[in-house]
């Protein structure tokens, strides 16, 4: 099928039914390297709001601003287009994905205001979006007997993409033109990745729509899950929300007040302060790890960290500050792989990308509303004051969490028994 047939969920000729047969292997590494260098991208500001923050005159609440747009954008189009790669095919999804992400990172590269910083984050917003859904389901798809190596790498290149960002926006900030240099790198690598998806022999749409009316399958459709999903849904839901909470504070204001605790404003430096977190994230994937304490387990240890996290701030201590970023990222990593495998073993393959969609519209929230309303705190009490009680309302969250996945366990344990 060519792209274009593909967009318009039409079938293809036979004639142009070409193109490069790739292996299982290839197909995976494609769809992680897709949500990977997206997610690259639109991490790379985060080393880079001090400066835009003194280059435009941008307050607290600008920055923050201008990182809710992306999450807002994406939450929106997860609920708006979630489903699309259902209709139009994998390869279509990640495509187009890749089209508006490059016209995001130009139009932030070239930002003169807040408004364009604005504009450009919501584009980019909105091909993470299209790309989350399709490279989750395509995982699934390529992996259907192994589904929780599905989930496993789904995890490890949304969180190591989000990791990665503002690490390789700081170390490309020291190029000339430090905000726009990055983008410019980026875009070249994300254009690559046009060549071999746009020569890729795309399977056929899962769920292809009704030759009348086929425009009819792309409209908004109300969230639902099935009954037996329900339950594992919410609490991964949960879960992501409070752990992206964590990571929304991480990649925004944090990187930049920490920077001031340690005394430094080498942006390298701080672009591994705000990674710190979500590469420890990405690296737990690789663990394996087993029973029905795992989730309060990684609760508790995020819960904890997240304290020792506000600690080592109001300390001053950067040891203090690496373990507990470390930790936190460990225990959320956990947590977080063993909900959102549940929900996907539970989901039927026709409608994977839409509730996987569905699970990431109210964990991306948890890293749009409280960071804007850690914004809005910051400018009434102050910074430091504002991030100690943003780091008790989310720790104790996460331990009375803890506590009740602990229960639940304990009741399923005495109802097996």
């Amino acid at each position: 099928m060519t792209v274009f047939s593909e967009l318009r969920m039409r079938p293809a000729p036979a004639a142009a039914r070409t193109g490069w047969d790739a292996s299982t292997t290839a197909r995976l590494v494609m769809a992680g390297a897709v949500i990977f260098v997206l997610l690259v991208g639109a991490n790379l500001a985060t080393p880079l709001y001090p400066l835009l923050q003194a280059e435009l005159g941008l307050s607290t609440l600008g920055v923050t601003a201008a990182f809710a747009s992306y999450v807002l954008s994406l939450v929106a189009t997860l609920m708006l287009a979630g489903h699309w790669s259902d209709h139009i095919g994998r390869r279509a999804a990640l495509i187009l994905a890749v089209v508006i992400g490059l016209a995001g990172g130009w139009l932030f590269a070239e930002a003169q205001t807040l408004a364009a910083l604005c504009a450009g984050r919501a584009l980019q917003g909105a091909a993470v979006a299209l790309a989350t859904g399709a490279s989750a389901a395509a995982l699934r798809e390529l992996l259907p007997t192994r589904p929780e190596w599905a989930s496993r790498f789904t995890l490890l290149a949304s969180s190591g993409g989000v990791a990665a960002g503002p690490v390789i926006g700081g170390l490309l900030s020291l190029l000339p033109g430090p905000t726009s240099a990055p983008y410019y790198v980026h875009s070249l690598v994300l254009a690559g990745l046009l060549v071999p998806l746009y020569l890729l022999h795309a399977r056929p749409a899962i769920n292809p729509p009704a030759s009348a009316r086929p425009l009819q399958a792309l409209a908004p459709r109300r969230p639902s899950v099935s009954r037996e999903a329900r339950g594992a849904f919410w609490l991964a839901a949960g879960v992501g929300f409070l752990s992206f909470a964590v990571f929304g504070f991480c990649l925004s204001l944090a990187p930049g007040y920490f920077a001031q605790v340690l005394a430094t404003d080498s942006r390298p430096l701080v672009g591994v302060l705000a990674g710190l977190a979500l590469g420890s994230s990405a690296l737990s994937q690789l663990l394996t790890l087993r029973g029905r304490y795992v989730v309060p387990a990684g609760l508790g240890v995020l819960g904890v960290s997240v304290l020792l996290l506000g600690a080592a701030g109001a300390w001053g201590n950067p040891l203090l500050l690496v373990a507990a970023a470390l930790a936190a990222g460990v225990g959320q990593g956990i947590a977080f792989r063993t909900v959102f495998n549940e929900v996907a073993a539970k989901v039927e393959a026709s409608r994977h990308a839409q509730i996987v969609s569905t699970v990431y519209v109210i964990t991306y929230l948890g890293s749009a509303v409280p960071v804007l309303g850690l914004g809005w705190a910051s400018g009434v009490v102050g910074v430091p004051a504002a991030i100690a009680g943003f780091v008790l309302l989310c720790g104790a969250a996460a331990l009375i969490l803890s506590a009740v996945t602990f229960r639940l366990a304990v009741i399923g344990r005495g109802g097996a028994a």
